[in-house]
């Protein structure tokens, strides 16, 4: 047997490490306490979000009451209320200065408030109102310039000073559910329509460029902040699709985890990672590359979650949901909140480099993914393991009783997509 006489190299070296790996795994779960807080003050069930572009500790909520809500999430509460529309808050974002932000509703209005309170005595008005000709369905702010863009019947590209559009997109006929403007390429925007489209647009030609079709409807979209030309689309379908517009024919990663329609998603700051909410009452988190969720969090008490954002310091997540709560979660769910001791930090990343070392050995694996799922979830994976099942059992009998080529084999990539137009 060669053997090493090394004297700094111990012969239980692997196995030391194998179970300090295990232990850290196991305490890792132990320690897994994500819900942070509840943000209650809504009085009907939150409809949106805005993060504030330059302050972590504020959030924007519009619900469905038409009421604007800015939190303080240091001290957990509401620092302002406005009554902003009749009807829902259908979308909001705030300018990229975070002076000010904007609202729309199903009044049919665009309003620009100010993100500062009102001096004392002081209406609480808006800076501009914009009456539209139909309702407008969601809302974005281009990221350096004064400009803005509406969806509804048609995408509207608006400049702050004027109140008529400076052009309108438009390409089929249908309602538009969300528009997002690139954070890179900031001239880009994409959008998704409820004929099952999505569609990408160039403000500097004014024309659509190209849209793809899915099986079912897509909710909304988000572009990854890291990268270009990588968004990722929420679908009716359960599922979670990245594209990288360049070459729509195929996504590039299928996320498939959620038990009902995902409804919205959001990028993490680094572009490694997207939060989904879903109507199956659980939000997850999945790594960009990786077609299953890292992590799902879910409380009894939480119903449909309807819209769902990473805080920009990579550390937060917040969602709202359709019983007028806005959650608070840690987006790493065992992480020690608070300063850190140099000794602490030095264990944190030893067994961290532990865990990813043995990652792939069956016990540490089936210990790091095990979680607890509301019984209706549990019951619809199981559910609809049998009916994939199932579904493939028929495609593979259907290829072995007819001509040899005439059932082709269909990548789950490309299983969803309908076509691609220029």
């Amino acid at each position: 047997v060669p053997r090493n006489y090394d004297p700094l190299l111990h012969p239980f070296e692997v196995p030391r490490e194998y179970t300090r790996a295990l232990n850290a795994t196991k305490l890792e779960r132990v320690f897994a306490k994500p819900f942070l807080s509840s943000l209650d003050g809504h009085r009907d069930g939150v409809n949106c979000m805005a993060k504030h572009p330059k302050s972590l500790s504020t959030v924007l909520s519009g619900a469905c009451d038409g009421e604007v809500k800015i939190w303080n999430l240091t001290k957990h509460q509401c620092i302002r209320t406005i009554q902003a529309h009749e009807g829902f808050v259908r979308g909001m974002c705030a300018r990229f200065c975070g002076t000010s932000f904007f609202t729309v509703g199903d009044d049919k209005t665009v309003k620009q408030w100010k993100m500062e309170s009102p001096e004392y005595g002081e209406e609480e008005e808006p800076i501009h109102t914009i009456l539209g000709k139909t309702v407008f369905t969601g809302i974005d702010h281009h990221w350096k310039e004064a400009v803005f863009a509406t969806c509804g019947h048609q995408v509207d590209i608006w400049d702050e000073q004027r109140t008529s559009p400076m052009c309108s997109l438009t390409w089929g006929f249908d309602s538009i559910s969300s528009v997002k403007f690139n954070p890179i390429e900031t001239y880009l925007l994409g959008s998704c329509a409820s004929d099952r489209n999505i569609v990408l647009y160039d403000m500097r030609k004014s024309t659509p460029l190209k849209k793809v079709i899915l099986n079912m409807r897509t909710n909304t979209l988000c572009w990854n902040p890291m990268e270009a030309f990588i968004f990722t689309a929420a679908n009716e379908d359960y599922n979670l699709y990245t594209f990288d517009m360049r070459y729509l024919e195929s996504p590039v990663m299928v996320h498939m985890d959620h038990v009902s329609a995902v409804l919205d998603v959001d990028y993490s700051p680094t572009g490694k990672e997207f939060v989904s909410a879903s109507f199956d009452k659980s939000v997850r988190i999945f790594p960009v590359d990786k077609g299953r969720s890292r992590e799902v969090y879910h409380t009894k008490r939480m119903q449909h979650v309807i819209t769902v954002k990473w805080t920009s310091d990579n550390k937060y997540i917040l969602c709202g949901s359709d019983e007028m709560n806005i959650r608070l979660w840690k987006a790493n769910a065992s992480e020690k909140l608070g300063v850190l001791a140099p000794r602490e930090k030095a264990a944190m990343n030893y067994n961290q480099k532990l865990k990813e070392k043995f990652q792939y050995h069956p016990k540490i694996r089936r210990i790091a993914q095990h979680r607890h799922l509301p019984r209706s979830i549990f019951c619809q994976i199981k559910e609809q393991r049998i009916m994939r099942e199932a579904r493939r059992r028929k495609e593979l009998n259907r290829r072995k009783h007819s001509k040899p080529g005439s059932v082709p084999f269909v990548s789950e990539r490309k299983k969803h997509i309908v076509a691609v137009v220029k």
